[in-house]
This record gives structure tokens, C-alpha cells and sequence, in this order.
């Protein structure tokens, strides 16, 4: 893929969404000097939870699969949070990916499913789009949901 960020996107066949109304007390992104910090974003889709449940390899809620697309989700969800303060444009790259994901007991497969959001910054933003990356698994999440992704970036 090739052009800028909105052009890979459209490549994508995705449209950034509006950014999702805070769930509490705190705004979706903040700029600071040269970043851009997003707060963690769940995987609403046209303002709804996409749904909700632990993530595990046994029968759970959520599979792995699903809660890689679900990531993926969350990471469009913190570009539009970037895009929500500074021009897409003016990303110089992405520089940490923090995820969280509700686990079943035993589930170690944090990092597959992170992979979700890693893949679509990626794909987005390209070599600028390589990343430092934290993948934890957690007992639960706001409102119930399998995952959570919040991301740095630096811009111009």
C-alpha cells in the first residue's frame, strides 16, 4: 500500500469512525509537545460495545480470532482519537502500543491478539507504523469488553 494514511485507509476500504464518547471523566487524546497520547479505546462500532466477554482457547465469550478483530478495531478507534487532534499527516510514526485484554483463566495469547491492532497500524501508517508494544492480560474491563488498546505517537 502506498499514500498517505486517509489514502491507505480507503485502500482498506475503512473510514476513520467518530471518535467514541468517553465512558468517564478524561478526554480520547491529548498532545503533548511531539505525541500524541490516545486514551484506551474499546471496540465500539457506530457507538455500541461490539460485545463483550473474556477471551480464552477454551469455549469463552470471545476467541482469540474474534478478539484480534476486535483489536483491530480498537486501533482504528485511537486513530481516529489521533485524528481527532492533529492531521493524520503530520504522524511521524507510531512509537508504543499498550493492549489489554480480558483473559480467561490460563489464556496466554495476549500478543496474538494484539496483533489485531498492530497489523492495522501497520497497514495504515507503514514503516512508521512498527511499534514498541505491551500485550496484558487482565481479569475484566470497562463496560465488559474483550479488549482495550491505547497508542503514542509522535507527529511533526
Amino acid at each position: 500500500m502506498s499514500g498517505s494514511p486517509r489514502e491507505r485507509l480507503a485502500q482498506l476500504g475503512l473510514e476513520l469512525p467518530p471518535v467514541p464518547a468517553p465512558v468517564a471523566d478524561y478526554v480520547p487524546a491529548v498532545r503533548t509537545g511531539s505525541y500524541v497520547y490516545t486514551s484506551g479505546q474499546l471496540p465500539f462500532v457506530d457507538g455500541v460495545l461490539a460485545t463483550t466477554g473474556v477471551v480464552g482457547d477454551q469455549p469463552v465469550d470471545v476467541t482469540p480470532a474474534e478478539a484480534a478483530a476486535l483489536a483491530r478495531r480498537c486501533a482504528l478507534n485511537a486513530v481516529a482519537a489521533v485524528a481527532s487532534v492533529v492531521d493524520l499527516d503530520d504522524v511521524v510514526r507510531v512509537v508504543k502500543v499498550t493492549g489489554f485484554v480480558a483473559s480467561a483463566p490460563g489464556f496466554g495469547g495476549q500478543p496474538v491478539v494484539l496483533n489485531g491492532a498492530s497489523e492495522l497500524l501497520g497497514q495504515v501508517f507503514g514503516e512508521a507504523g512498527r511499534h514498541a508494544r505491551s500485550a496484558v492480560g487482565v481479569a475484566a474491563l470497562p463496560l465488559g469488553a474483550p479488549v482495550e488498546v491505547e497508542i503514542v505517537v509522535e507527529v511533526r
